[in-house]
């Protein structure tokens, strides 16, 4: 098995100093590295038995697609406030300073479905929890949070009332 470790690189003070970038986009310029990623990504994924996967704006998106056409599962956008069209259910959620809202598109068909929230990256867990609630609020079964990466130091996983599982661990 490849350690996809050695393929993620990062950026220090990006995107404002301080801030240590893990940047996934170093995984899918080679197609037998993506493939591999892909492949660990969704057998971790797999044994949760999902009907929907739901993926956080942005790079969440990336994965959810990606593994529910390999699982043949569905897909929901979890995304920001007003970058949606129609009807959508909201949640709004408090940020270190001030608050932030996200969204998904109104759907009846969504109760009682065991959905799995993937993103690329948990740090602080704010954003998880918050899409999770989010995701309750259709009466869906939110029976785990997995992803790519971990920031395991920053303790987001004590955050998040699901199992969380993640591929690549990091200490920042």
């Amino acid at each position: 098995m490849i350690d996809l470790k050695n393929y993620i690189d990062t950026h220090p003070d990006f995107p404002k100093p301080g801030i240590l970038f893990y940047d996934i986009s170093s995984l899918m310029i080679n197609k037998d590295i993506w493939q591999e990623t892909i492949n660990q990504f969704s057998t971790l994924i797999k044994k949760h038995n999902p009907e929907v996967l739901a993926g956080i704006e942005s790079r969440g998106f990336i994965f959810a697609s990606t593994i529910a056409y390999k699982l043949n599962c569905e897909v929901i956008m979890i995304r920001k406030k007003g970058k949606l069209p129609g009807q959508t259910i909201s949640h709004t959620y408090k940020l270190e300073y001030g608050e932030d809202c996200l969204e998904i598109q109104k759907r009846e068909d969504l109760k009682n479905k065991n959905v799995i929230l993937i993103d690329d990256l948990l740090a602080t867990g704010g954003t998880a929890s918050a899409a999770i609630e989010l995701l309750q609020k259709t009466g869906t079964n939110v029976s785990a949070f997995l992803t790519l990466i971990e920031l395991s130091n920053l303790k987001g996983r004590d955050k998040i009332k699901v199992q969380t599982e993640s591929l690549l661990s990091f200490d920042e």
